[in-house]
């Protein structure tokens, strides 16, 4: 009888451990933990961060932290924390949160256009990823890189086309410049390379004609209308005489990119800048701005008609008109003209 009772006791003490522990564990591990509101929450841990910014990063997205972070330590999680970009939901328990931070590294969609110089590129990345803009600037003007792709320190932006693409948040600068010329090589296909090809025009000459287009108009429906334009010129042997390409080289002598030009002035044509395509015929050794696909469509699908010239039509806001002889365009170029006196635009 006595031995019963003790095995009872045994038993009853077991049953009691057994029910604390599942307690623990239900408690602890399976009761959802997570504070916030919305459907998900993101979480982005840095390259060789510790297991307490983590925690640090974590904290204001949960009930309990020192439930999470015993989960964690129980799942070795503290000894092997991995960098990037990890979602969690609304109701997780803190098994499935440490099961997502250390396996769910989530990609990121990136998008760039109009960027009008690499260092712009630079820091528009640095904003969405990882790698500060300092890293991303190295990665792009690497000479040993720009040399190998054929590039130089004018076309390096060619390479970029704009467009929307999925990264981790965690790449690294070398890798993202390499994704995109991985891109940028698809891109140019044997039917655009033939395209390109048609117009005795490389790749490069192609982007850089393009990011003209793309300066010129805003408006995509137009773009190919103007790309013959300068098609036109360029079979003429004629001037390019695009002013986006004057002050384009007026920012680049004076190297201040931020300036805020709207109007052209007589002195600013005679800058002495390949990239001024009054004094210098021909394409720009590099693109002045990056262009979309659209402007490089534009250029490689471009309208055919027998115009020469084009100005701003101030009727029709974001368009231009367009003449055949220089004569006409003088009549369109004086309506602009005393349109923008009339308004005061000086510079």
């Amino acid at each position: 009888m006595y031995l019963k009772k003790i095995v009872l006791a045994v038993a009853l003490i077991g049953l009691v451990f057994m029910a604390g522990f599942a307690y623990y564990v239900y408690s602890n591990v399976f009761t959802p933990n997570t504070a916030f509101n919305n459907e998900e929450a993101h979480i982005y841990i840095p390259t060789g961060a510790s297991f307490q910014q983590v925690v640090n990063e974590v904290s204001p997205l949960l009930e309990d932290v020192d439930k999470f972070i015993a989960v964690a330590k129980r799942k070795q999680y503290n000894a092997n924390v991995k960098p990037g970009h990890f979602i969690i939901t609304k109701g997780m328990n803190n098994n499935e949160i440490v099961n997502s931070i250390r396996s769910g590294n989530a990609p990121i969609a990136i998008k760039f256009n109009n960027q009008e110089r690499l260092e712009n590129l630079a820091g528009h990345l640095s904003r969405q990823m990882e790698p500060d803009s300092l890293t991303f600037i190295n990665a792009l003007k690497d000479p040993a890189f720009l040399k190998e792709g054929g590039y130089n320190a004018d076309t390096a932006l060619s390479m970029y086309i704009p467009n929307t693409y999925e990264v981790y948040w965690n790449t690294t600068a070398e890798d993202f410049r390499n994704k995109m010329q991985a891109a940028y090589k698809r891109f140019w296909n044997a039917h655009r390379k033939a395209k390109a090809a048609q117009l005795n025009l490389t790749p490069l000459q192609v982007i850089s004609l393009a990011a003209i287009v793309q300066k010129e108009t805003a408006k995509v429906d137009e773009r190919p209308m103007v790309g013959g334009l300068y098609v036109n010129r360029l079979k003429k042997g004629m001037l390019l005489q695009a002013d986006p390409t004057v002050i384009y080289a007026k920012k680049r002598s004076e190297n201040d990119y931020a300036q805020v030009i709207k109007r052209v002035l007589y002195k600013d044509l005679t800058i002495d800048s390949k990239y001024n395509t009054y004094k210098y015929t021909g394409v720009p050794p590099g693109p002045i701005a990056m262009p979309d696909v659209s402007s490089i469509e534009a250029v490689l699908n471009y309208k055919h008609h027998n115009y020469l010239f084009m100005v701003a039509d101030v009727t029709n806001f974001g368009y231009h008109k367009f003449a055949k002889t220089l004569s006409g365009h003088n009549k369109n170029k004086a309506t602009y003209v005393k349109w923008i006196n009339d308004n005061g635009v000086n510079r």
